[in-house]
């Protein structure tokens, strides 16, 4: 397997010869967001891009850049809808004004819209370039949902009067291996906490967290302690993953047929 998988790294040679030994591609999208004291606040999209090249790596294929705009900044972010969304201004040192309804100045429901149009962007611009598979990787949660109806959007076009041949899919990561890791999917606990320390070491800096063991950190949502967040929990994680991601990856490139009905489920 190539070294390097990361698209916007690659010459045209490497491209070509790394689609056409296995023509998938990892599109990580994330945001960013509050993630507590001691996690960056790019978190999402620095896990999901990691996860994609990971992926590559273990299977072939290539991962695209990260997305990190687009999104509603009005629903489902911890900075907007959070219940502690004023700790996490406080600690920013901004003010409650620039978070006030209507700041993005489109509605929710437009900016959803535009970032869904955003995604299906992304899935054309991927067939256009020879890819076979294309696979969303969310780092931020709730974006899944708008990753599958962007590849609901996208098995619905035509090209020439026929339906779109290239298959898609989307994950998060942690609906994945829930049967083993039930702790996983919190927001800057334990879980996504070991995972940045296994895939972007360097950039968490667990001395942040309060000086109080007893002291909740500001939206930090976990089933386990945070302070108990290791790499080597990470890599195992993450390992399973990438393991079954890339099985059903794999099984959508050779097997695409199976995934050409209406409703197939992501």
């Amino acid at each position: 397997m190539q070294n390097e998988v990361q698209y916007e790294r690659m010459l045209p040679r490497q491209i070509v010869a790394a689609r056409e030994a296995c023509p998938v591609v990892y599109i990580p999208i994330g945001t960013i967001e509050w993630h507590g004291p001691h996690n960056p606040l790019g978190t999402d999209a620095l896990l999901a891009h990691a996860l994609a090249v990971r992926c590559a790596k273990a299977a072939g294929g290539l991962a695209f850049p990260p997305l990190w705009y687009g999104e509603s900044r009005e629903e489902g972010l911890m900075d907007a809808n959070g219940a502690e969304r004023e700790g996490i201004w406080q600690a920013m040192n901004l003010p409650a004004s620039n978070f006030a309804p209507g700041y993005m100045r489109f509605s929710p429901q437009e900016q959803v819209a535009s970032y869904n149009h955003l995604l299906l962007h992304c899935l054309l611009q991927a067939q256009s370039l020879g890819f076979k598979v294309a696979t969303f990787v969310a780092g931020h949660y709730p974006l899944i949902d708008h990753a599958r109806a962007a590849c609901s959007l996208f098995h619905q076009a035509r090209f020439n009067n026929r339906r779109a041949r290239m298959i898609t899919w989307a994950f998060t990561g942690h609906e994945l291996v829930r049967d083993v890791y039930p702790e996983g999917g919190d927001h800057a606990g334990f879980w996504e906490t070991s995972l940045m320390l296994a895939l972007c070491p360097g950039l968490t800096d667990m001395n942040e967290l309060p000086a109080d063991p007893q002291q909740r950190p500001v939206s930090v949502i976990t089933a386990e302690p945070v302070r108990n967040a290791s790499a080597e929990y990470g890599e195992k994680a993450v390992a399973l993953i990438v393991e079954r991601a890339t099985k059903r990856v794999l099984d959508r490139l050779h097997n695409p047929q199976a995934y050409y009905e209406h409703g197939v489920r992501f």
